[in-house]
């Protein structure tokens, strides 16, 4: 007879930063990578929003790392496997960086919750299931889970999708904005030329959106 049991233990995860010279308290901006990526990689994009360097723009990294292709190191936030308790101890490693966010750096109040690919779902849990409510959420290439349906603690929401991006197809996309509206999440949508990538020209809306959030 075979049986399961789930044991907690403690791991150690990953956040980088970049914080502005001048201009405290600061506003936060809070990345999550895309499935096989590392926190370099989302914090990169961070800094290439217009505007984004008036901002703490910290990149978590996922807690469970894997050998890519060719050799080199991505991380995964969750699977199918075991999904359920993926999701709960990722909220709760969120919830610890963002307060220690808090005590380590002098913020404004405004918290925004960016997110690519898979990171985009994770995005979306942080601010419906976490402690810290966001202000606004950004996702690019990735999609709402499924299984939420009242989206309002997002409070507001900027989306995009790369035209020919073929793993989050145009359905998928015109689904989330749906579901947005139907939740009354204030949003701005962004289609631009290219894939499963930010181009040049979400990354000027993306700074467009977050400079009216922080204006509010």
């Amino acid at each position: 007879m075979l049986e399961r049991y789930h044991v907690t233990t403690s791991i150690s995860g990953h956040y980088m930063i970049r914080k502005p010279s001048f201009g405290a308290p600061f506003p936060l901006l809070v990345g999550f990578h895309g499935y096989g990526q590392l926190a370099e990689a989302e914090l990169a994009l961070l800094q290439q929003i217009e505007g984004s360097s008036g901002w703490i723009c910290c990149a978590i990294e996922a807690l469970h790392p894997f050998y890519a292709k060719k050799g080199g190191i991505g991380a995964s936030w969750m699977t199918r496997h075991h999904r359920e308790i993926n999701i709960t101890e990722n909220i709760a490693y969120i919830d610890k960086v963002l307060s220690e966010l808090g005590q380590r750096y002098p913020l404004d109040g405004t918290l925004v919750y960016h997110g690519f690919s898979m990171g985009a779902t994770m995005a979306v849990y942080s601010a419906l299931l976490g402690q810290h409510s966001p202000n606004a959420v950004m996702l690019l290439g990735g999609a709402i889970p499924r299984e939420h349906e009242r989206l309002e603690k997002m409070n507001k929401v900027h989306i995009a999708r790369g035209n020919s991006d073929i793993l989050y197809k145009k359905k998928e996309y015109e689904r989330d904005m749906a579901k947005l509206g139907e939740s009354d999440v204030p949003f701005v949508h962004c289609s631009f030329p290219g894939g499963h990538e930010a181009g040049e020209m979400y990354l000027k809306s993306a700074g467009a959106f977050l400079k009216q959030v922080n204006n509010c």
